[in-house]
C-alpha cells in the first residue's frame, strides 16, 4: 500500500517548529508494510491542502495529515477535508460534552470557538485522543470507485502518536492488502559515501522493486538501509539476509554494527572482551572522545580517564611530549599525536592511549595544514614496558562543529580497527 504524508502548518514552513511528525510516521508506517512514497509540508492554506490531496490520490491509496485541527482561525484542515470529500461537518453531542468537561475539570470557561473541536465530517470515524481535546478522523471513501483512505491527525506530536498507535495502525493492520516489509540497517564508518559505493560495486543483479538499498551518511559514518517487500514476512527476511551476506563479503571490514548500535558502544565492548583499558589525550576534540565513550553504560570497565591538552604547555608538561617534536613538526603532526597517545596511556596506566591534534577551524589553517586537518595517535602498551605506536593524518571539512564530531569518530574507529585488523 502506498501512502502520502501531509504535515500542515505555517509554523513548520518558517522553522518555528521542527517537523518531527513526518519522520516518526514514516518509520511507523514502513514497519507495518506501508510504503511512504511522498512526504510534503504545506502551510495553513486551503488551496494548497486541496491541491496536495488531489496530487496524493493520483498515486497513493492512503493519505495521513497532521496539523490544523485546533479551534483557531488558521486551523483549516478539517473543513478542507470535509469539503474535499463532500462530507458536511456535524456536531457530535457526546464529543462536545467531553470537550466541555475538559475545561470544567480545569476550572475554565470553554471559549465559544472551541465548540468546533466537536464537529466531525459526516461518515468519518472519530479516533479517540487520550492526550488532548482534538480527535483524529478516519475515512474509507469509495465514491470514485477506487478506495481512498485518509487519517486526519493533530499536529501536537504526543497527540498524533497516541491517535496513530491506538486508532490508525490497528485499522491498517486489519487489512489484507498490506505487503510485508523487512528493514535492516548496517552501520559503516571510516569510508566516505562515494568510496563506499565504489567498494560495494554493481548490485543490479540484486536490487529491484522488492529489494532496495539506501545510503544514509552522517557524522558517524554511512548507514546502509536494506528494505525488502514480500507478501510473506519470512520471504522478506530471507531477502534481507541474502543481501546482507553479499554486502559483508564486499565491505565487511567497514561494517561496525547494525540497527541502533553505536561506534563507541562497539569499541567499548571490544575493550571489555579483551580486558583492555583506554585513556584519551585530546586537543582538537576538547574531551568529545571521552564524552562519547562514557555515554555508554558500564564504560568504567574500560575507560580510565582523559587529558584535554589544548595548550602546548599541557602537551609537554602533563603528557610528556618532547618540546623538540613541537618545534620541528608543530602541534598538528603525526609525531606529536603519537607522543600524546603514549603519554596518556603511561600517565593514566591504560592499555591503550588515543589522541587528537587538529585544526577544527574556521581559522588557524595554512597551505601545509589547512582547516580540517587532524592527526590521530594510537599507542598500545605491551609486555616489557614498550609501547607500539601508530598515527594517521586526515583531511576533513571547514566546519568547526562538524570537524570535532568527525575527529572523534575517526579516533574511535582507529581503536576499533587496531583491535580487529
Amino acid at each position: 500500500m502506498k501512502a502520502h504524508l501531509l504535515t500542515i502548518g505555517d509554523e513548520l514552513l518558517i522553522g518555528q517548529t521542527t517537523n518531527t511528525n513526518a519522520a516518526w510516521l514514516g518509520d511507523a508506517l514502513s514497519r507495518i508494510g506501508v510504503h511512504v512514497e511522498r512526504s510534503v509540508t504545506i502551510g495553513d492554506d486551503a488551496r494548497a491542502i486541496t491541491d496536495e490531496l488531489d496530487r496524493a490520490y493520483q498515486d497513493a491509496r492512503l493519505v495521513i495529515t497532521t496539523g490544523g485541527l485546533g479551534p483557531t482561525h488558521d486551523d483549516v484542515t478539517k473543513s478542507i477535508v470535509s469539503q474535499y470529500f463532500g462530507a458536511p461537518l456535524e456536531t457530535d453531542d457526546e464529543l462536545l460534552a467531553r470537550v466541555k468537561q475538559y475545561y470544567e475539570r480545569r476550572g475554565r470557561d470553554m471559549p465559544p470557538e472551541v465548540a468546533d473541536l466537536a464537529t466531525v465530517p459526516r461518515g468519518f470515524d472519530m479516533l479517540q485522543n487520550d492526550v488532548g481535546t482534538a480527535v483524529g478522523l478516519w475515512h474509507a471513501d469509495t465514491s470514485t470507485g477506487d478506495e481512498r483512505l485518509i487519517a486526519v491527525l493533530p499536529g501536537v506530536p504526543p497527540e498524533m502518536k497516541s491517535i496513530y498507535e491506538n486508532g490508525v495502525e490497528p485499522r491498517l493492520l486489519a487489512r489484507a492488502d498490506l505487503q510485508d516489509l523487512a528493514h535492516r540497517t548496517l552501520l559503516t564508518t571510516g569510508v566516505p559515501e562515494s568510496s563506499l559505493q565504489r567498494k560495494i560495486g554493481d548490485l543490479s543483479d540484486w536490487l529491484g522493486e522488492d529489494l532496495k538499498l539506501a545510503y544514509l551518511p552522517s557524522t558517524n559514518g554511512v548507514r546502509l538501509r536494506l528494505t525488502a517487500y514480500a507478501r510473506d514476512r519470512a520471504v522478506a527476511e530471507d531477502r534481507i539476509d541474502a543481501l546482507e551476506g553479499e554486502l559483508r563479503s564486499r565491505i565487511g571490514k567497514y561494517i561496525f554494527g547494525t540497527g541502533k548500535d553505536t561506534l563507541e558502544g562497539v569499541v567499548g565492548e571490544l575493550l571489555r572482551k579483551r580486558n583492555l583499558t583506554v585513556a584519551t589525550a585530546e586537543s582538537a576534540t576538547g574531551g568529545l572522545i571521552g564524552h562519547r565513550l562514557t555515554a555508554e553504560p558500564g564504560s568504567s570497565d574500560y575507560f580510565l580517564g582523559g587529558i584535554v591538552a589544548y595548550a602546548n604547555s599541557v602537551k609537554t608538561g602533563v603528557l610528556g611530549v618532547e618540546p623538540s617534536a613541537l618545534r620541528d613538526h608543530g602541534a598538528v603532526s603525526l609525531p606529536v599525536a603519537e607522543q600524546m597517545a603514549a603519554g596518556a596511556a603511561e600517565r593514566l596506566d591504560a592499555s591503550i592511549g588515543i589522541s587528537t591534534s587538529g585544526i577544527a577551524g574556521p581559522g588557524g589553517g595554512s597551505d601545509e595544514k589547512p582547516v580540517g586537518t587532524v592527526c590521530i595517535g594510537f599507542a598500545k602498551r605491551v609486555e616489557g614496558g614498550a609501547t607500539d605506536v601508530d598515527s594517521v593524518r586526515l583531511q576533513l571539512t571547514n566546519d568547526r562543529s562538524l570537524n570535532k564530531e568527525l575527529f572523534a569518530t575517526s579516533a574511535l574507529e582507529m581503536i576499533r580497527r587496531k583491535l580487529l585488523w
